[in-house]
């Protein structure tokens, strides 16, 4: 195990972090702006109004890409454990 393979498990691992938050966080952003700019208009200040969205926008999502995640979870650990078996000859 060198240097450049330490960088290249890094970067794939950032990679893959990023790729799988990736639609939960810009749920949570498009959500958060909407319900904001609602609370602007109307002058409420409910603090349960912007958590309450973004709960339920995120499970949805959850559930539309949890097959997507577990796909891409599961070729990550196989790839990783195939490094770590010819690592071990």
């Amino acid at each position: 195990m060198d240097s450049n393979f330490v960088l290249y498990l890094s970067r794939r691992t950032l990679e893959t972090v990023f790729l799988l938050s990736a639609p939960i966080l810009l749920t949570c952003i498009i959500v958060g702006v909407v319900v904001t700019l609602l609370q602007a208009v109307t002058s409420i200040r409910d603090m349960t109004l912007s958590i309450v969205p973004k709960l339920l926008a995120v499970g949805i999502v959850v559930l539309l890409c949890g097959g997507w995640i577990l796909d891409v979870v599961l070729r990550f650990t196989n790839e990783i454990i195939g490094h770590i078996q010819n690592i071990g000859q």
